[in-house]
This record gives C-alpha cells, structure tokens and sequence, in this order.
C-alpha cells in the first residue's frame, strides 16, 4: 500500500546560476526570456517609470520525450534564511512587486515534447509603485507531484523560473547595515589543552531600495590592540535584494582561549561601508572556576579577619 501524501508539497525552485547566459533548467524543462532581435536573454532586464505598462514574452522548453504541462505564474523574489540564496514566493503567499504586476497571457500551458511554447505577458507597474528594484520571477510549475518515501511521504512538485529584475525609475538609496553581532566561543576546559573555536554571528541587512553586491571583512583584536584575525569573508550571497535580512555565522578556528577583545564585521557595497562590533572576554571555565573559589576564599578570610580583629 502507498504511503500517504500530505496536503503540504515540497516546492523546488531551480534557476541559472547569476553570471550566465544559459536558461533557468533542471534537466527536463527550461524557463528563458523569448529571444529578441538582439539574441539571447538570460534574465528579464526591465525599466520602466510608475504607471507604465510593459510587454514581454517567456519562453518554456520540454526536453523530455512526453508532453508536460505548467501553472505558469509571476513571483517576488528574496533571499533566504538560511544562506541568503535567491528564492521566490509560492503562489500561495501575498505578492506585493512583480508577482502582483506581471500577467502571463496563460496560466496554464502544455508543452510538447521536445518542443518550446512561448507566452506573452504584461507588466503593469502602478502608479504609487516605490521606486527602486523590484527581483522576482516567472515560473513554470510542474503539476505533477512526486510522492516521496517513507510512512509518511511529503509530495514535491518542482518548478523553474526565469528571474526578472525590475527597476522602477525614481530616486534610489544605496543602504547597508550589520546588526544583532554575536560572539558564541568554543574553548577546552583547560587553557592549552586542546582546539578552539568562536562562532560569530550576525545580520547583514539591505535598508535600501537598490539590489547590492557586499562584501563583508572580519577583523578581531586582543588586548592592547593586537591584531588576532584579518580576513575577508567567502560565503556571502552574490545579491542581497532590497529590504532583506540574513543571518549569517562565520566559525573563527584557533580563537584566542585567554585573551579580552573585539570582533568587528565591516560590509560595503557600491559607495556604503558600515560596521558592527561585539566585545569577548576569554576565560577557560576552569581558570573562571579557579578565580571564583579564591576569589570567595579571600571574601571568607577577610569577614573572618575583620570580626577578629573587632572581637579584639
């Protein structure tokens, strides 16, 4: 007997990586741009002032030997919590940017096999539209559902679409803040006497209405100013889309096991630069525990001295 599906479906979202010119593709169908005079596209590059409206026309593929059919549909795009990758709303949630203003001429298409069906749309930006970038998608969704495995099984239907990066024209403001800085250390309970780690945490957020690029660099000094870390951070998402927050978290391996510092996280892009910083204290919990009993010891000591001394 086949496990039950749930009502909830598992959607996969997959796109071109940024940078290329190739179609948004799993393998079995593709999502592009129609190809215009000037060639291939490989986003939806749009400008357009408020109340304008805009025509464009999606391209989608079936390479497999079946006919396939799609929901097709417009969403807004944003980053995701966990890594800050470029993702899109499913057709479920409120869409507020391109996901409201962008209408394919079909909503639903089946695809031949091996052929390509190509569908108009319209973009119609309103009239109070905030000016500034509007990223989202047009998105092919399979209407199949693929049932997953075990007792209880999850369905999944996939989808594929073409990103669209919309500028509406008016006055733009380049915003970068890095908030909420944490500093979480992993050390042995014995100074020396083995690795050690901090995890550092932090949210980069976009307070703008423009679409950046950051870079973010990680400094941390010890006491009297001595430099103990200086590096520039890899795992930053490409695009960090307007009025977006990420949570990100970076392990510092060898981290000071006895030391009083600051770890400061400075992100730019474009003409911003801003910084966030938190204090530490290293202290191993032995050394802490060692402090803490002498410490109390000589509290003891000196009562006790003190009422002698008064006795006498």
């Amino acid at each position: 007997m086949s496990a039950p599906l749930l009502a909830v479906i598992a959607l996969l979202l997959l796109y071109a990586a940024p940078g290329t010119s190739h179609a948004a593709d799993n393998g079995e169908w593709s999502v592009e741009p129609a190809a215009s005079a000037l060639g291939g596209r490989p986003y939806f590059y749009l400008s357009a002032d408020p109340g304008t409206r805009l025509t464009d026309k999606v391209t989608v593929t079936n390479k497999t030997a079946a006919p396939l059919t799609f929901l097709l549909y417009a969403a807004d795009a944003y980053n995701t919590a966990r890594d800050g990758g470029f993702a899109v709303r499913t057709q479920d949630e409120r869409q507020r940017g391109v996901g409201a203003w962008a209408k394919p001429e079909r909503d639903r298409v089946t695809v031949p096999a091996r052929s390509s069906v190509t569908v108009p749309y319209t973009l119609t930006v309103p009239e109070n539209a905030e000016p500034g970038d509007h990223p989202g998608a047009l998105v092919a969704l399979d209407e199949r559902v693929a049932a997953g495995s075990g007792s209880v099984a999850v369905g999944v239907r996939r989808a594929v679409g073409a990103r669209v990066y919309l500028r509406v024209n008016g006055p733009t403001m380049a915003a970068l803040s890095v908030e909420d800085v944490t500093y979480a250390p992993d050390t042995p309970l014995v100074p020396g006497a083995g690795d050690s780690s901090a995890l550092v945490s932090y949210t980069l957020h976009n307070r703008g209405n423009v679409t950046l690029n950051p870079k973010v660099a990680l400094r941390a000094e010890g006491l009297f100013g001595r430099t103990l870390l200086a590096r520039e951070l890899k795992r930053i998402p490409g695009e960090l889309l307007p009025r977006q927050k990420i949570r990100l978290t970076e392990r510092w391996a060898g981290a000071p096991q006895l030391d009083w510092g600051e770890v400061t996280l400075t992100a730019s892009a474009r003409d911003v630069r801003e910084s966030g910083a938190v204090s530490f204290f290293a202290l191993p919990w032995l050394v802490a525990v060692v402090l803490l009993t002498g410490g109390a010891g000589a509290f003891v000591w000196l009562r006790l001295r003190a009422r002698t001394a008064r006795g006498t």
